[in-house]
């Protein structure tokens, strides 16, 4: 089968973006999509994304991490569909469509800046040496003194494969605090089995969660430094239950195939 595809990243969270309205791609095996996310012998990218039909919404976005499994809401990804719908025509500037978690709402800017809403978060739990928070993606938290002396690799697949987790593991984060508006993430991806240059879900759980154990000092709008780039996350909060959440970020057209 030829597959026509787009390929986008945010922050340097990169993805294979297909058109699948007419349903060409719904037969794409685990195989099949494992494969051209490799790095070395497909086309390579952090996860695949389909865009769907949606009867009561602009579009559907399908989302699959580069091991071949749809896995549950990447904002990142989230940030590249909409400017993809947007160069497509599906949408002009402002949508509504639905992901694995619902809903959601999102503003095409530029290519530099696409701002969409994610869901409430009602729950913040503490953990040993972290925290934990779903942010449409579950994601696992711990603030650290120096980001850069972390083996991300070895750290993050311990918390991820530990039997707290099992038997879907979880996404991990270590953050280093530069102040307290800007944070700086590094993210192990489940799914992906390593580091992202970016991870959107992540960005918004840190900025929660610093938020949280008030290393914000109170600010609600905050700069999340990841390898690939800034994430801004702005939210309001009462009583500790976040809502009117945004991710900011850019959503680059790579190229096409």
């Amino acid at each position: 089968m030829e597959v026509n595809f787009e390929k986008y990243h945010g922050a340097g969270n990169d993805f294979l973006i297909l058109d699948n309205r007419s349903k060409k791609y719904s037969s794409l095996t685990k195989i099949q999509i494992t494969f051209l996310c490799n790095r070395h012998k497909g086309i390579g990218a952090d996860g695949l994304i389909l865009i769907n039909s949606d009867e009561f919404s602009d579009f559907q976005m399908q989302y699959f991490n580069s091991d071949g499994k749809e896995s549950s809401l990447c904002g990142n990804g989230g940030l590249c569909a909409v400017a993809f719908a947007h160069t497509k025509k599906i949408i002009s500037s402002s949508t509504t469509f639905i992901a694995f978690d619902g809903l959601h709402t999102a503003t095409y800017i530029s290519p530099f800046e696409v701002q969409l809403k994610m869901k409430n978060v009602n729950k913040l739990s503490k953990s040993e040496n972290g925290l934990i928070i779903n942010t449409g993606s579950p994601h696992y938290i711990r603030l650290v003194e120096d980001i850069q002396a972390i083996d991300i690799k070895k750290e993050g697949a311990s918390v991820r494969y530990s039997d707290s987790f099992l038997p879907n593991g979880i996404n991990v984060n270590f953050v280093e605090k530069v102040d307290s508006k800007h944070f700086k993430i590094r993210t192990y991806e489940r799914g992906v089995d390593g580091e992202t240059l970016a991870c959107g879900t992540g960005a918004v759980a840190v900025a929660l969660g610093m938020h949280y154990l008030k290393e914000s000092e109170g600010a609600k709008e905050l700069i999340i430094s990841a390898k690939g780039g800034d994430l801004k996350i702005s939210f309001e909060v009462t009583e500790d239950k976040y809502h009117q959440i945004f991710l900011k970020g850019p959503a680059t057209y790579v190229f096409s195939g």
